[in-house]
């Protein structure tokens, strides 16, 4: 059964509540009530239904309800939440009451659901690709315009970067090109081994200080890699299907962990393909770094960069100031878009 959408009526009292609840928490005028405690700050590590586990001010791990009024939550939100007594409930140790305000969001488009929020508050999104499955220049693509739009700092990582000697020649040389591009965008790219361990500690650079979410196709290595980094959380690894090529799914639910080395570290659910169809394509074009300096340049505003006379974007193309292949997959994300998106769902993510 799927759940009862609110009003805006209902939204605006929602609303207005949570923002009673955390006036009332940094006043600290919230004050002890039967079996609750003090209202306190913490952060969502993982959220389960209607239950969330949050970090309290020692990071210490708390499992809690969420009250019926808080509109959303997910990974990494600070939250205001009062505990429970022990003694009155020996499983659950909080109430959660109200989200503080998101300085980032990422989110992933649903069929179904519209856009699914995955994780908040992040400032870096770790971008995984590998040489098994099949390296593709157009998922790193997708999350590349995913970055650009909610303005988070992208990390493109190449795992098994040990397998590139196992490869034909113009194999390697595909993947090596397409990183290289990238780098020469302004992109961050790093090649790292989680079987081997190599290039651990240049990633354990990018992560202090950084609050990073780790994203890419199911089965580069996205569990494994979280395996090196924590060894104590021992994340589930799976195999590459043999009839698809395709690595199968082993994170099911967002999950926040703090870095020995200093920085948090968020494992997202495995996706085998980022949609984009929530965005305008306009949106798209500028989401693409190296496009933005042509953009505006062409003969017609409703260039559609194709083969239209005057395109500011396929000249630069075709002289060298823009590499041929990010053109090439910006028009492969529009055409998905146009089949991908459900029937009753707009730009944006919104219902028709």
């Amino acid at each position: 059964m799927s759940k009862r959408k609110l009003n805006k009526g209902q939204l605006r009292r929602v609303r207005a509540n949570q923002s009673k609840r955390l006036e009332q928490a940094e006043q600290l005028q919230s004050e002890p009530s039967g079996p609750l405690g003090i209202s306190t700050s913490g952060v969502v590590i993982s959220r389960f239904g209607q239950q969330a586990i949050i970090a309290d001010s020692t990071d210490q791990p708390v499992r809690c309800h969420i009250r019926r009024g808080v509109e959303s939550l997910v990974c990494g939100d600070d939250v205001v939440w009062r505990p429970i007594d022990a003694q009155a409930n020996d499983d659950v140790g909080g109430i959660i009451e109200a989200v503080q305000p998101r300085r980032s969001l990422l989110s992933r488009p649903d069929y179904y659901d519209g856009l699914k929020p995955v994780a908040a508050n992040v400032d870096q999104i770790l971008i995984i690709s590998s040489v098994l499955p099949a390296f593709s220049s157009q998922i790193i693509d997708r999350y590349l315009v995913a970055c650009e739009d909610i303005e988070v700092t992208p990390v493109i990582v190449l795992n098994k970067a040990d397998l590139l000697q196992q490869l034909s020649t113009d194999e390697r040389d595909t993947i090596e090109q397409a990183l290289a591009m990238y780098q020469a965008i302004g992109y961050q790219v790093l090649r790292v081994s989680a079987k081997e361990t190599e290039g651990m500690d240049d990633l354990h650079q990018f992560l202090a200080g950084h609050v990073s979410i780790v994203v890419g196709q199911s089965g580069v290595g996205k569990s494994s890699l979280v395996n090196v980094l924590l060894p104590e959380v021992d994340a589930g690894v799976g195999a590459i299907s043999d009839n698809s090529g395709l690595g199968q799914h082993t994170t099911t639910v967002a999950t926040r962990y703090v870095l020995p080395q200093g920085g948090v570290l968020i494992d997202s659910p495995g996706i085998r393909e980022f949609a984009l169809w929530h965005l305008d394509p306009e949106r798209v074009a500028w989401c693409y770094r190296d496009f933005r300096g042509f953009l505006g340049g062409c003969k017609f505003r409703d260039c559609k960069h194709l083969d239209d006379p005057g395109c500011a974007l396929r000249e630069a193309a075709e002289n060298g100031a823009l590499h041929p292949l990010r053109l090439y997959n910006f028009h492969k994300i529009i055409e998905s878009m146009v089949s991908q998106r459900p029937s009753r769902v707009s730009a944006r993510g919104k219902k028709e």
